[in-house]
């Protein structure tokens, strides 16, 4: 089973996603999303 992991905006920190992550993968997301703050598509990375 997945576990749900937020990520945040590396421009403006707000926190806009929750997507799921394999069980299996040690490394920290980093996608590129679209925050509704910054008003473009920016990179977002996995928070603790």
């Amino acid at each position: 089973m997945a576990k749900k992991v937020v990520l945040s905006c590396e421009k403006c920190g707000s926190r806009n996603y929750s997507v799921p992550k394999k069980d299996g993968a040690t490394e920290r997301l980093e996608l590129k999303k679209f925050c509704s703050h910054c008003n473009e598509h920016t990179t977002h990375k996995q928070t603790l």
